[in-house]
């Protein structure tokens, strides 16, 4: 359900109930934006020229050109986030998705993914694509769930880069 920019989804666990909920980015959220993407990179790989642009001014790297910024919260707190660049035309990318190690396992990503294809939607996209990298096996699953496919991959601005996906709507 939508409604005042929060898509709010009940999460039953095993011994208590709590609520996760996706919100529309606003620009207090820019720091957790960043925080949780420097995570994960970090973790993985190493912050490249394009993690740093979009990560230092998401209002206008991605919102001002006409995409989105979901985050999500779990009891209260900013545990996960992804992004929907506007490559123009109709078509969207998915971007800097990330949850906090310790809300994992929790479905957050899952339900940030099927936000964005739900706000890719209301905004009329054609299509949805996103770049990965092939070691991230529990995210892969995660886009093929959500209905992603492997395309051939393209030169990318990201050197970690070596599998695109796409969703057509």
């Amino acid at each position: 359900m939508y409604l005042c920019g929060k898509l709010e989804y009940p999460m039953h666990l095993a011994t208590t109930e709590a609520t996760v909920k996706i919100l529309d980015f606003e620009p207090q959220y820019a720091a957790a934006f960043r925080a949780l993407n420097e995570e994960w990179i970090t973790r993985y790989f190493v912050m490249e020229d394009a993690d740093h642009k979009s990560l230092g001014n998401p209002q206008s790297y991605i919102i001002d050109k006409g995409g989105f910024i979901l985050m999500a919260s779990y009891q209260g707190e900013i545990v996960g986030t992804c992004a929907l660049i506007n490559d123009g035309n109709g078509v969207y990318e998915l971007a800097k998705m990330a949850v906090t190690p310790r809300a994992q396992g929790l479905k957050i990503g899952k339900l940030l993914g099927e936000a964005a294809i739900q706000k890719a939607r209301e905004v009329g996209a054609r299509m949805v694509y996103l770049v990965s990298n092939r070691r991230l096996e529990t995210a892969l699953s995660l886009y093929r769930r959500l209905g992603f496919v492997e395309v051939p991959m393209p030169p990318s601005i990201y050197e970690r880069a070596d599998i695109k996906m796409e969703l057509p709507l």
